[in-house]
């Protein structure tokens, strides 16, 4: 590889360039060259030194050159050195004076900078302390704080206090101990909000037990109110009649009175939710919602419970216990249905039905096992109108008063049979203090009142009644009639709004009438038949006439009355049919009497039936059942009606001819003499005047048979009544059997009379001679 300078003038000047250099780095920069050719050539560094040499020479030649020209300059100069390098000294004698003194000041500037190098560490680690010590403080602070606030009862602030410290606050003391202390005590804390919400929320829900009767008793008001105005609307709106109370037409005429029964100032009723969203809420923010519904709806059953007594009474004039149960229950139910309607997922509608459910059974219970207490219609129907009360009011909350409906149907039972009682007794106490007799009226206005109260028609108009009169029937009729009225008005007085079962009312009412009118008047109007007076016996049939009329016309006003629309078909009293047959039965004791007197009287009669002369006068018995006969028909028989008296004639006339023949077919009776017939037909004529002096064909049509009897017995040719021709037309009413006998007893007594009369002939001329 060739050199980088070839020759030795090269090699010069290089040098020479290296003496003129400024600068080190100038005199470094030429120099590199030369020394990296140099270690590759020896040659070349020798001549690189003695080229440096040569420079070297030249450098002393020419400072010799200089020193000699400038001696005296050069002696001044070097004494001025001297001089200078005695002041040099001395300055060196001071610079390490100052240095040493430098170096003890450095000493211990080094020792007070590593003391404040130090001090600034201590410093940094206290201030470091002190921040700690501050975020722990304030981490404590905010730790007391939520117990403050507990203590003030800000239980959501303090919530939200105990949140920041634990997100916030503790985060930033993370790594000290207070904040793993203080963080392990907020569950404790969480806990003792919840506790706290709750103990509070315990105190809200006590008061608001406390307040529910309160809160039933205002409902119950101002449903009353309601239905007043409800009443009102249908006088004035009889279309309004078609919708019951809390229906929706119902629901929006009562729009105008709205109230609110929880926030009323007018009551002083004030129930405040807060306590309850703000435990809903705390729980929610503490992630318990469904313990704390769990705990909420145990409560509550709780205090559901403690609202039913163990039992009540009925018999309280003030209703006090019933009214204190269902105003409780009703004030619980109304809180647990705007809680519902207030909350989301608290309470759902199975939650309140169920309790409202347990809560009605509670109530039916206890007031069907106290039912059995209560013997007074006017006391179980003031109990009704109160649970009707109850169930209005309890309706207008959408609540199911199914159950309690059954409860009333209960109560109409037991209501129906101590009215049925009740008029039991007074139905008893008329029919057997009656004096049977036909009523007297005194005056326009009492007959007025007895016939508004009566089902009576009388044939006379009212212009034409002149005062005092006599009524046909006894005072028993009108009285019971007052009864059967109020009965029928009591009976309704129970249906209502709340009351829909029109059917049960009107069978209810129509089988108890039945039994009222057949087993406490009519049979005992039957039984009282089996009176010996004939007087007591007509007026008894009058009355069971003019109750049968009665029965007709509670039919039609029972039909009338009836609410059901699904029934259908009239209405039937079996009393009816009873008075009828009763009515009956009293016509049959009238002929007994009217036949048993006529008997009597019959068995009276003395006929000789040898007798061999006619008597000259009718007979007594006859004279005394004719009398009879007229004397009854126009006093004790006079009230009765036309077609019974008629009837009464009939059967009296039918009986006593027939007793009247009877005594000639007597047994006993062997022979019959014409002169008893002569008499016997004397007494039939009589009485056939006198039948016919009452102007009744009919009633002489009874007589045909003992007249004809008495004819054949009479007759010139008695073989004609074996004729069939001529007994038919001469004797078609007389009995075959009959007739024959009495032909063989004529024909015998006939006989035994022309005996007696040759004997008494022979006996009177005997008698002569001997005179």
């Amino acid at each position: 590889m060739p050199s980088a300078i070839d020759s030795a003038d090269d090699l010069a000047a290089a040098i020479q360039q290296i003496t003129l250099s400024n600068t080190d780095a100038d005199y470094i920069d030429q120099l590199a060259p030369l020394l990296k050719d140099a270690r590759q050539n020896d040659n070349r560094a020798s001549h690189i030194v003695q080229a440096l040499n040569h420079i070297s020479a030249e450098r002393e030649s020419d400072i010799e050159r200089m020193c000699n020209t400038n001696h005296q300059e050069f002696v001044n100069s070097v004494n001025q050195l001297l001089r200078v390098r005695e002041g040099t000294v001395n300055l060196t004698a001071e610079i390490l004076n100052l240095s040493q003194s430098i170096q003890g000041s450095t000493e211990k500037l080094a020792e007070q900078k590593k003391a404040l190098v130090d001090a600034r560490a201590v410093r940094q680690n206290v201030e470091e302390a002190r921040k700690a010590l501050e975020a722990c403080l304030e981490v404590l602070r905010l730790a007391n704080q939520v117990h403050d606030l507990l203590a003030k009862k800000s239980h959501y602030a303090a919530l939200r206090a105990l949140d920041e410290l634990q997100n916030v606050h503790l985060r930033e003391v993370s790594r000290y101990k207070i904040a793993e202390m203080i963080e392990k005590s907020v569950p404790a804390t969480q806990r003792l909000i919840a506790e706290a919400v709750m103990n509070d929320l315990n105190t809200w829900l006590y008061r608001i037990r406390e307040a529910s009767q309160y809160v039933g008793e205002v409902a119950f008001y101002h449903t009353d109110l309601r239905r007043t105005r409800h009443e009102e609307r249908l006088k004035q709106d009889e279309y309004l009649s078609k919708f019951r109370l809390n229906s929706a037409i119902e629901l929006v005429a009562d729009e105008s009175d709205e109230f609110d029964i929880l926030n009323d100032d007018e009551t002083e009723i004030k129930v405040d939710f807060a306590p309850l969203f703000e435990a809903i809420h705390i729980y929610d923010t503490l992630g318990r919602s469904d313990e704390f519904r769990a705990e909420y709806a145990a409560t509550r059953r709780r205090q559901k419970e403690l609202l039913i007594p163990s039992s009540i009474n009925l018999l309280d004039e003030e209703d006090g216990d019933l009214s204190s149960l269902l105003e409780s229950i009703a004030g619980f139910a109304i809180v647990e249905r705007a809680t519902m309607r207030k909350t989301e997922n608290l309470r759902t509608t199975a939650d309140v039905d169920e309790l409202w459910d347990s809560m009605c059974q509670s109530s039916i219970a206890l007031i069907t096992k106290a039912l059995h207490t209560v013997d007074n219609d006017e006391k179980l129907l003031r109990i009704k109108g109160r649970i009707a009360l109850f169930l209005q009011a309890m309706e207008s909350w959408e609540y199911s008063v199914t159950s309690l409906n059954a409860l009333l149907l209960t109560l109409f039972d037991k209501y129906s049979q101590l009215l049925k009682r009740r008029f039991s007794e007074d139905f008893q106490e008329i029919v057997s203090t009656d004096d049977y007799m036909p009523m007297p009226i005194k005056t326009q206005d009492e007959y007025d009142k007895v016939v508004n109260v009566s089902w009576y028609n009388s044939e006379t108009p009212r212009e034409e009644i002149e005062c005092p009169c006599v009524l046909p029937f006894s005072q028993m009729y009108p009285l019971c009639c007052i009864d059967i009225r109020n009965f029928l008005n009591q009976m309704y007085l129970f249906s209502d709004d709340n009351f829909q079962r029109s059917t049960v009312i009107d069978d209810t009412l129509r089988e108890s009438l039945d039994e009222l009118l057949c087993e406490k008047v009519c049979q005992m109007l039957v039984e009282r038949l089996s009176s010996q007076y004939p007087g007591q016996i007509v007026q008894i049939l009058t009355n069971l006439e003019h109750f049968e009329i009665a029965c007709q016309e509670l039919q039609v006003l029972l039909f009338e009355a009836r609410s059901s629309s699904s029934a259908a078909g009239p209405i039937v009293l079996k009393a009816t049919e009873q008075f009828r047959a009763g009515k009956k039965t009293a016509e049959k004791r009238i002929f007994e009497l009217v036949n048993s007197k006529i008997d009597d009287l019959i068995e009276t009669a003395e006929y000789d039936w040898e007798s061999t002369k006619p008597a000259p006068e009718v007979s007594n018995y006859m004279q005394e059942l004719t009398r009879y006969l007229s004397n009854i028909m126009n006093s004790v028989l006079l009230g009765l009606p036309t077609e019974i008296k008629e009837l009464i004639y009939f059967d009296a006339l039918s009986h006593a001819a027939t007793s009247i023949l009877a005594l000639p077919l007597e047994d006993s009776v062997r022979r019959i003499s014409p002169a008893s017939i002569k008499t016997l037909a004397q007494d039939t004529s009589f009485l056939s005047s006198f039948v016919d002096s009452l102007k009744n064909p009919i009633l002489r049509e009874n007589l045909d048979e003992l007249v004809q009897t008495i004819a054949l017995m009479q007759a010139d040719d008695p073989l004609e009544f074996f004729d069939v021709s001529q007994r038919n037309k001469k004797y078609g009413r007389v009995n075959r059997e009959h007739g024959a006998i009495l032909l063989e007893k004529v024909n015998q007594g006939a006989g035994v009379v022309q005996e007696k009369s040759r004997t008494e002939r022979l006996m009177t001329r005997v008698g002569f001679n001997k005179s």
